[in-house]
């Protein structure tokens, strides 16, 4: 008998030393939207950036140059973009002289952005971690980071 009490406090000690207590709060979207944004509009306001725009959609972004509007990418478009991802400090983190990539298969800050240019344009987009890669991070960027992509629009088909 003591056996089954001592085999059976060991199991439940082992269950409690196994078990994970999570004291995080829970996620709070528009909380870190806001966060992100005072972040940005700091950033915007110390670098002088000028006509830097606010999207419905919840992005920032300045249009360098539109390219040829004539004719402009959809959310669904598949394009071929150069690019350099940096954080606020102004550190790249990433970039590409030449990605083909369909716009639905990317972060929602490009799907939305991107459009907003014509085949030769240039973007530059300032994404709350929301619209970038959220609370979880990506890689070498940390959750709930707000990040910068300076877009160049080569090509793209419609689709």
């Amino acid at each position: 008998m003591k056996k089954v009490f001592l085999l059976g406090g060991l199991f439940v000690l082992v269950l409690v030393a196994c078990s994970k207590k999570d004291d995080a709060p829970p996620y709070d979207a528009k909380a870190q939207y806001s966060i992100d944004s005072a972040k940005i509009e700091a950033y915007v306001a110390a670098n002088s950036i000028q006509n830097v725009k606010h999207d419905s959609a919840g992005i920032f972004y300045q249009i360098v140059n539109r390219g040829d509007t004539r004719d402009t990418a959809n959310r669904a478009a598949y394009v071929t973009v150069a690019y350099i991802g940096s954080f606020l400090d102004k550190q790249v983190f990433e970039k590409n002289d030449s990605l083909p990539i369909g716009l639905n298969q990317v972060i929602y800050g490009w799907t939305v952005g991107v459009p907003k240019i014509g085949r030769g344009g240039e973007i530059n987009l300032f994404l709350p971690s929301i619209y970038a890669y959220g609370p979880q991070g990506s890689g070498k960027i940390p959750g709930n980071t707000v990040i910068i992509f300076n877009i160049k629009l080569k090509t793209f088909t419609n689709r």
